[in-house]
């Protein structure tokens, strides 16, 4: 009895340690983890919104890029950090749903070690490529490839990324072979592709509109479902003859997995209310992407999905991380 008392004590003491918690939550600087070097579009949307939760908390909220290894050096730290409310992630499809389908390396597993906060964003991707290209459509890259099979190369954000994915899925639909170049985040893999380095790559908006608008690169398909309103005139890579092509890659806002409920659901407030700020989500639609602000529990049924969704996708198409 006094064991299941000192328990029950403990429990009780924990509850309202973590309720007080919640409520003097931030009194230290928060810290935003971007798993990529600046530049990339996490990047984008964690400046964005931290310096709006910085004047709210009157207390400084660092955006820290923790690049590498495809993402998985940042996953990791954040994982491991102190389940407090003090460090959060805004991860990738990439990160959270295909890493730890691709590298049997990853010590830590994103659906068990971190906690769900929000969906933050869909992203829409565009098939971006040097002006030194002669295809000007996906139709003549796909007669260009095949009359030059691993001649032509395609950039990304590191092995197993959105951007991998979505080059990986193109070769295997269209029935051609551009070789892949990784390269350590988005920001990387955009410089070498505007110096003629590689001839495209297949990335979100958020970083090719300006180059498209400026005429630097030339976008050659968009790879959801539907075109896109930032670029009409721009078909879908599936319009264009490769059936069954649709990517979109999504941000999320994740905490270690033992963070209290009541903390997760502070920031996931907090967070949210930045995010649909009028002015935040206007500036993220013409950069090329969607907010969605869901609740912690969709996010985490919606992520879990996304899993199962790309480790079949891997399996069959026989992608591999290098």
């Amino acid at each position: 009895m006094r064991l299941s008392l000192r328990m029950m004590t403990g429990g009780v003491l924990a509850a309202a340690s973590f309720a007080a918690a919640a409520q003097g939550f931030p009194n230290k600087p928060v810290r935003i983890v971007v798993p990529f070097p600046p530049g990339g579009g996490v990047d984008i949307i964690a400046r964005l919104v931290g310096p709006k939760l910085a004047r709210e908390y009157g207390q400084q909220v660092i955006v820290e890029n923790r690049a590498g290894a495809a993402g998985i050096i940042g996953t990791e730290y954040v994982a491991r950090a102190a389940p407090d409310g003090y460090t959060w992630a805004i991860a990738t499809l990439g990160n959270l749903a295909v890493n730890k389908h691709l590298y049997s390396t990853m010590t830590v597993d994103p659906l068990r070690d971190l906690a769900p906060v929000t969906h933050v964003v869909d992203v829409h991707f565009v098939m971006v490529a040097h002006p030194s290209l002669p295809a000007k459509s996906v139709r003549q890259l796909i007669a260009l490839a095949k009359s030059r099979p691993g001649e032509i190369t395609f950039s990304s954000s590191g092995a197993g990324g959105a951007p991998h994915l979505g080059g990986e899925l193109f070769n295997r639909l269209a029935g051609v072979k551009i070789t892949h170049v990784p390269y350590k985040g988005s920001g990387p893999s955009f410089a070498d592709l505007l110096g003629g380095h590689v001839s495209l790559t297949y990335d979100s908006m958020l970083q090719s509109l300006p180059y498209i608008r400026d005429r630097k690169l030339n976008a050659l398909g968009v790879l959801g479902a539907k075109r896109a309103a930032q670029l009409p005139e721009v078909p879908t890579i599936a319009e264009q003859g490769v059936t069954g092509y649709e990517l979109t890659n999504w941000f999320g806002l994740v905490v270690p997995a033992a963070t209290p409920k009541d903390v997760v659901k502070r920031i996931h407030d907090d967070f949210t209310r930045a995010l649909q700020d009028k002015e935040t989500r206007e500036k993220i639609a013409a950069m090329g992407a969607d907010v969605v602000a869901n609740q912690p529990d969709q996010f985490g049924k919606f992520w879990r999905a996304e899993s199962d969704k790309w480790a079949r996708v891997i399996k069959e198409a026989n992608i591999k991380a290098n």
